[in-house]
C-alpha cells in the first residue's frame, strides 16, 4: 500500500473503518474502506486483519468475498450521484476499497442554514439521487442505510450517495440485517425473512424527504405497524411551499406496508414528475383542466394523437378520491397516465377501474364516478386562466408549435408542461427562444442541453450555439 498514505480515520461501521488517504502517484485526496467487521474480525499487531476465532472464520471469510464482490461491481457504476469506486486490492489479510473523496457537506449539516427548503430545491436533490439508485438496483445491489448523514451535497450542490453496498459485505449469511437506521429503514430490514428490494431504499429515502419536509426524522418502522403514530406529511406539510401530490408522494414511499410502496424508481419519479410546484397552476378561475398527452418521441414519424383531453377539474378531484381509497397514493400517478392515454371521461375511467382487484369494490367505484360525466360550462362571457393564456400564445405562435413543445417538454417535467409553455409563449420572441425559456424547467444539465439540441433541430430553426 506504498501509494497511498493513510491521513486520518473518517469513520467506523459494523463493516469495518473508513479512512481519508492521498494517493501519493497522483497527489489526490480519497477515502478508503477497509473491510474489518468488528463483530467477527480482530486487527494483529503486524496490522492483518483475522478472524476473531475459529468459529466465525467461515462467515468472515465469505463477507471478505462478498466485500470484493461489491467492489468490482460498483467500480463498474459511473454515475454522477453515487460515490465512484476507482480501484480495490489486498493487503494485510483483509481488503480495500478506493472511492473517491467526495468534498462537501452531508446533507444534515447542509440544511441546517438552508431551511426551509422549497419543493424545487428538494426535488433537486431527490431526483438525481433515484436515478443513480436505479443504476444499483438493476446491477441486483440494495443501499440500505440511505439517511441525510450518507447523503452528501457537493459545493455546486450536487447530491452523492456514500456507502453503497457495505452492509451486505460484513455478516457472512445473515447480511440482510447487518444495518437498520431507526427512522429509515424499513421494517423488512429488521428481519431475516422478508423480502427487501428496490421499495427498502424507497422507504429510506421517503424519509429523508420527510425529515426536509416537517423537520422530524420519521417513527421507527417497527412502531408504525400498528395504530400508526406518525403525522401524514400531507397533513402537517407546509402548504404554501409544498404541493398535495408532493406530500402524497412521501406518504406514499413512507407505507409501513411494503406492498404498497413503489416498487422501483421509475414509479416514484412517475409521481414526482406529474406533480405541479407551488403556484405553477394559476387555475382559481378554472373549471376544466387541460392535460398535455406526454411520452411522444422526438420522431418525424411520431403518430398523431389529440394534444390534450379537457376534464373537469372537480370530478377529476373526485376520481382520485375515490381511486385512492381502493388502491391507495398509487391512485394519482395512475390517473394521470389514463388522463394522457384516454380521449374520454369514459375511458380515463374504464383504464384506472381495472387496478382495482376486487371486482365489488371496482363495480362500486365505476358506479360513483359516472355521477357526472359532463364538465359544467363556464359561466356566460367569463374566460378561465388557461383559456386566456392559450389565446394569446396562439396569437404568436401556431398551435402546433405550442403543442410539440407542450409534448417534448412533458417528457421531462409532465403535466406542467402546458402551463409552462403558455407562459413562455408570451415572452418568446420565436420558437429557437421559445425551447431556451421552457428549457431552464428542466433540472438535469444534461437533459437540458439535449434538450434544446434536439428540440431547436426538429423545430428547423439553427437557434444559438450550446457549448
Amino acid at each position: 500500500m506504498q501509494e497511498y498514505r493513510f491521513d486520518q480515520l473518517l469513520g467506523v461501521g459494523g463493516f469495518g473503518l473508513t479512512y481519508l488517504a492521498t494517493d501519493e502517484n497522483l497527489n489526490l485526496p480519497v477515502a478508503i474502506k477497509e473491510y474489518l467487521p468488528s463483530d467477527i474480525a480482530r486487527r494483529d499487531e503486524d496490522s492483518s486483519v483475522r478472524p476473531a476465532h475459529e468459529s466465525v472464520k467461515e462467515n468472515f471469510e465469505w463477507g471478505l468475498r462478498r466485500f470484493l464482490d461489491e467492489a468490482r461491481t460498483l467500480a463498474a457504476f459511473h454515475h454522477p450521484n453515487i460515490v465512484r469506486v476507482m480501484r480495490y486490492f489486498q493487503a494485510n489479510s483483509t481488503a480495500y476499497m478506493v472511492m473517491e473523496f467526495v468534498e462537501g457537506a452531508p446533507l444534515s449539516e447542509w440544511v441546517k442554514t438552508r431551511r426551509p427548503l422549497s419543493q424545487r430545491a428538494i426535488e433537486t436533490l431527490i431526483r438525481p439521487l433515484v436515478h443513480g439508485l436505479q443504476v444499483v438496483h438493476k446491477a441486483g445491489y440494495l443501499h440500505r442505510d440511505i439517511k441525510p448523514g450518507n447523503i452528501y451535497v457537493r459545493a455546486d450542490g450536487s447530491p452523492v450517495l456514500l456507502d453503497f453496498g457495505a452492509a451486505r459485505s460484513t455478516l457472512g449469511r445473515s447480511e440482510l440485517t447487518a444495518v437498520v437506521s431507526p427512522g429509515y429503514a424499513p421494517v423488512e430490514q429488521y428481519s431475516e425473512s422478508s423480502p427487501q428490494g428496490p421499495w427498502s431504499d424507497l422507504y429510506a429515502l421517503g424519509g429523508v424527504m420527510y425529515w426536509l419536509v416537517t423537520g422530524n426524522k420519521p417513527v421507527d418502522a417497527t412502531a408504525r405497524l400498528r395504530d400508526d403514530p406518525q403525522p401524514k406529511a400531507a397533513t402537517i406539510g407546509d402548504s404554501r411551499l409544498y404541493t398535495p401530490g408532493f406530500l402524497n408522494a412521501i406518504d406514499w414511499a413512507l407505507e409501513p406496508d411494503d406492498r404498497k410502496r413503489p416498487r422501483h424508481g421509475d414509479d416514484f419519479l412517475a409521481m414526482l414528475l406529474t406533480v405541479a410546484q407551488p403556484g405553477d397552476v394559476a387555475a382559481q378561475d378554472d373549471r376544466t383542466l387541460t392535460l398535455p398527452v406526454a411520452n411522444i418521441p422526438y420522431m418525424d414519424d411520431a403518430p398523431t394523437q389529440p394534444a390534450s383531453v379537457s376534464i373537469d377539474a372537480a370530478q377529476l378531484k373526485d376520481i382520485e378520491s375515490e381511486l385512492a381509497k381502493r388502491i391507495g397514493p398509487l391512485a394519482s400517478v395512475l390517473l394521470k397516465k389514463a388522463v394522457r392515454a384516454q380521449p374520454t371521461i369514459d375511458g380515463v375511467i374504464a383504464q384506472v377501474a381495472r387496478e382495482i382487484d376486487d371486482d365489488n369494490e371496482r363495480t362500486l367505484f365505476t358506479k360513483k364516478v359516472r355521477g357526472n360525466t359532463q364538465p359544467p360550462s363556464l359561466p356566460s362571457g367569463r374566460s378561465s386562466n388557461t383559456e386566456i393564456a392559450t389565446q394569446i400564445a396562439a396569437t404568436r405562435f401556431d398551435l402546433s408549435v405550442l403543442e410539440r413543445a407542450e409534448r417534448r417538454l412533458a417528457q421531462h417535467i409532465g403535466a406542467i408542461a402546458r402551463v409552462i409553455v403558455k407562459k413562455a409563449a408570451m415572452k418568446a420572441r420565436d420558437e429557437g427562444e421559445l425551447y431556451l425559456i421552457i428549457a431552464d424547467e428542466i433540472n438535469d444539465p444534461v437533459d437540458r442541453k439535449a434538450f434544446i439540441k434536439k428540440a431547436i433541430s426538429a423545430s428547423g430553426k439553427s437557434g444559438p450555439q450550446i457549448s
